[in-house]
């Protein structure tokens, strides 16, 4: 490749670490600093979400604690059962140890409808309702989080001649796909798009429509982001679809089908209504 292609692509050498605290020698990350901002960001966004619907909010500083807890645990956990489950088979110590790397988000995402669901039982909220809420920071922290592995020069893309190909110098000279950033864009849009919705139809909105339609896309999105990656892990190599394909699919479906459950429900207001200590949707 000559020097002129060379000075056509995005040469990316960014540090993944951003500075080390004195005395204990511990690295602030990027992509930990992402992950915090993305979670303290969204609890001010439902903050002003719960606000709106005239709910306590006081229940989104319980929500913020289920979130991130079933956000960490589910994606270590996913990324254990569905990438390298022998090695931590092997090695169940390691399983524990999340700061060497290894989160997967359809785990994450799992783990948060568990814990929405315990969370709607506790608050007196219906699970879709909660869930379509959730849907829209949801879309946000994902994008931040993409945005972290930019930073951390992971999850790279293939390689490209485009001009906006990436050049990771800590894997190689190759221009490639900035894949990360496709994504963050993708689900910062669609962020956009669910807090538009949700600010001017929330008072007729079905429950389950938002959560059901982020299904299908953000998932959607992920099954043709993952055409430009490189695989993750070696057993990939020479399947037809990868991994991140293979299990966005029933998150894909599983959308589908709680959109077509959605549509046929009558219309029904969400505006809450109190009775003496109750707080219940109509």
């Amino acid at each position: 490749m000559s020097l002129l292609n060379l000075l056509t692509y995005i040469t990316w050498d960014i540090d993944p670490e951003i500075f080390t605290i004195p005395f204990i020698d511990h690295p602030i990350r990027w992509y930990g600093l992402l992950f915090a901002m993305a979670f303290v960001i969204s609890q001010q966004i439902m903050y002003h979400i719960y606000k709106k619907e005239g709910r306590p909010v006081s229940e989104v500083d319980t929500l913020t604690i289920y979130m991130v807890v079933a956000t960490i645990v589910g994606a270590r956990l996913g990324h254990v059962l569905f990438y390298d489950p022998i090695h931590y088979f092997q090695n169940p110590i390691k399983i524990f140890i999340i700061w060497e790397g290894g989160l997967a988000s359809h785990g994450g995402v799992i783990g948060i409808l568990i814990a929405i669901y315990f969370f709607a039982r506790r608050t007196n909220v219906k699970y879709l309702w909660a869930l379509d809420r959730i849907s829209i920071v949801a879309s946000f922290t994902f994008c931040m989080i993409r945005v972290g592995n930019l930073m951390n020069s992971e999850m790279i893309g293939l390689p490209t001649d485009l001009p906006w190909g990436f050049i990771f110098t800590i894997k190689d000279n190759i221009p490639r796909h900035p894949a990360q950033l496709y994504e963050a864009i993708h689900y910062f849009i669609w962020f956009i798009v669910l807090l538009w919705f949700w600010s001017s139809y929330r008072d007729r909105m079905k429950n389950g429509f938002l959560f059901s339609w982020s299904l299908i896309i953000l998932f959607g999105l992920r099954f043709i982001d993952e055409f430009f990656k490189i695989n993750q892990e070696r057993f990939e190599d020479g399947m037809i679809l990868n991994m991140g394909q293979l299990l966005s699919i029933p998150f894909i479906l599983t959308g589908i089908v709680i959109l077509i459950l959605s549509l046929k429900q009558k219309p029904e207001s969400n505006k809450l209504l109190i009775d003496g200590e109750k707080i219940r949707t109509e």
